[in-house]
């Protein structure tokens, strides 16, 4: 569920500022939980232009640009995108309670005091404690500033004022002057809605999408574009991939107000494959070529963004017949055959996310985490294969002080309501375990019977 960001003004400011936020499910990481580099898509937000924020409290945000309400003025969307589950929340009364603060400040090269600053303390409130772990992209920040163009250095901060959590970005960027001979139009900006403007000296009533994803097959990417010095009149869209090679087109009537004119582009997915994309506008009589990338990934919570790779991380995965089929599909019907699956191994339809697909993944998590002492990726393991199948055991008992009479490391789990007792040995000395031969058996005979139940 989403909602607008409300509206607040401050000094140097006019626009729109606060949080956008999504409600979320309980079977996420605990808030501060340390996770693996296998979903972490922070290179190719930086690529994209993001601003992007690790460690304790990861953030990806952004700028984009709209004409001011003068010639010499340029108008700044900031807006930035965390997680719930990145904040500490407090208990208050039937609430839970976090609040954060963001810090943005634009500098000139060679400036140490910044032209523009935003400064905002915000707060997160949630139904449930389940809410708190949200693990996607939850809360949206945003705000407008005007500024004079030119070349800044925009840093970034976004602190837990519950925890010593704390994130900074910073990068260079230009504010264009949008006033020319000739019509100019800005750069597309992503958005989860929009509302036109009718005029520079109004504001333009916008949901930023700040990392510019859309789900894979599932749903539509929305882009806002104004055009200055020309009124109404047709704008052809393209959408091509890293190899120049068109991938989705489509025309776009601009609405006529006051002193510009503006319209959304709306990408369907059907014919997106994952990955970086590139919508290029251009007006239908000639001109300028703007651009704006973006991101085709499985799922906002997951960023994945190659066919293949999502197939073979899905290999423990309990519908094999439905992994198989993602296997066995050509380009051309990948994102049917995405629809299909979602839909077929979605234990709750009523729901936007896949609670299964949520867990299996919250598992491969865990499991890169946990399992990482053997030197290969640890949900690769054997027993990230175990936990991943069948979840956290109901004892883990390093046996004999870690040794058996041969000297062999030996690892037991046991799942009381599965009847199953595991023993992994550890042949080389370097916790390398492996399942003994007997509980390899045991262990695939309870997998087929709990697929078979799931089926």
């Amino acid at each position: 569920m989403r909602r607008a960001a409300p509206l607040c003004a401050a000094a140097f400011f006019a626009g729109a500022c606060g949080s956008w936020q999504r409600v979320g499910r309980p079977d996420q990481p605990q808030p501060g939980a340390s996770l693996p580099r296998l979903f972490d898509a922070t290179a190719i937000y930086r690529s994209m232009g993001s601003l992007v924020g690790g460690g304790a409290l990861p953030f990806v945000a952004s700028v984009r640009y709209l004409a001011g309400p003068t010639p010499d003025s340029t108008l700044a969307l900031f807006s930035a995108s965390l997680t719930n589950q990145a904040l500490s929340f407090q208990r208050r009364g039937g609430e839970f309670v976090a609040e954060y603060r963001v810090e943005s400040a634009f500098f000139t090269d060679s400036g140490v005091v910044p032209v523009r600053q935003i400064g905002s303390d915000q707060q997160v409130r949630v139904r449930n404690f389940q809410e708190t772990l949200r693990n996607d992209e939850s809360i949206i920040f945003q705000q407008f500033v005007t500024l004079p163009p030119g070349t800044y250095r925009v840093s970034v901060t976004v602190r837990d004022r519950n925890g010593p959590a704390v994130a900074r970005a910073e990068r260079v960027d230009t504010a264009p002057r949008f006033a020319a001979p000739k019509p100019i139009m800005t750069q597309p900006v992503a958005v989860y809605t929009a509302e036109g403007r009718h005029q520079r000296a109004d504001l333009p009533k916008l949901v930023a999408n700040p990392r510019a994803t859309l789900p894979y097959g599932s749903d539509s990417m929305h882009f806002y574009i104004e055009r200055y010095g020309a009124g109404a009149g047709l704008l052809m869209a393209r959408v091509v991939d890293g190899a120049d090679k068109e991938l989705w087109r489509d025309s776009v009537r601009l609405v006529a107000g006051t002193d510009l004119a503006y319209g959304t582009i709306v990408v369907a997915p059907g014919q997106l494959p994952v990955g970086q994309a590139e919508l290029r506008t251009v007006p239908a009589g000639g001109g300028d070529t703007t651009r704006a990338r973006f991101l085709v990934s499985f799922s906002n919570q997951w960023v994945i963004t190659n066919f293949d790779e999502m197939a073979s991380l899905l290999r423990y995965f309990d519908r094999q017949d439905w992994v198989d089929s993602l296997r066995r599909a050509s380009p051309e019907r990948r994102p049917e055959v995405w629809r299909e699956f979602w839909k077929a191994t979605d234990p709750v339809p009523f729901t936007p996310e896949n609670e299964a697909l949520d867990d299996y993944f919250r598992r491969v998590q865990a499991a890169n985490v946990r399992f990482q002492d053997e030197g290969e990726p640890g949900w690769l393991t054997e027993r990230g294969e175990v936990f991943i199948t069948l979840g956290e055991p109901d004892e883990m008992l390093d046996m004999s002080n870690g040794m058996d009479r041969s000297g062999v490391r030996v690892i037991r789990w046991t799942y009381n309501t599965q009847r199953l007792v595991l023993y992994f040995q550890d042949q080389t000395g370097f916790s390398r375990f492996r399942l003994t031969p007997a509980s390899r058996s045991e262990y695939q005979r309870v997998v087929a019977r709990v697929r078979r139940s799931g089926s």
